[in-house]
């Protein structure tokens, strides 16, 4: 991110977290998963683009929720 914004400032790189989705992966870990905290990969899809439409310049470098919420790192 510290790069991108020397090289690129318009540039905005975070990491996203999905929360749990629906996937193969995700299958051995989903029995603890209250239902309404388990997603289709077509709603994790609009929550994260959701977002991202919503990040600006400013945010690269940190860490964000399916929810738009900042994480800790």
């Amino acid at each position: 991110a510290i790069e991108y914004k020397r090289r690129c400032p318009c540039t905005i790189v975070v990491s996203l977290h999905p929360g749990t989705t629906d996937t193969r992966l995700s299958k051995p870990f989903q029995d603890n998963v209250p239902e309404e905290q388990l997603f289709s990969v077509e709603h994790t899809v609009g929550l994260l683009t959701d977002v991202m439409s919503r990040l600006k310049p400013e945010d690269s470098g940190e860490f964000y929720s399916w929810n738009g919420n900042r994480l800790p790192w």
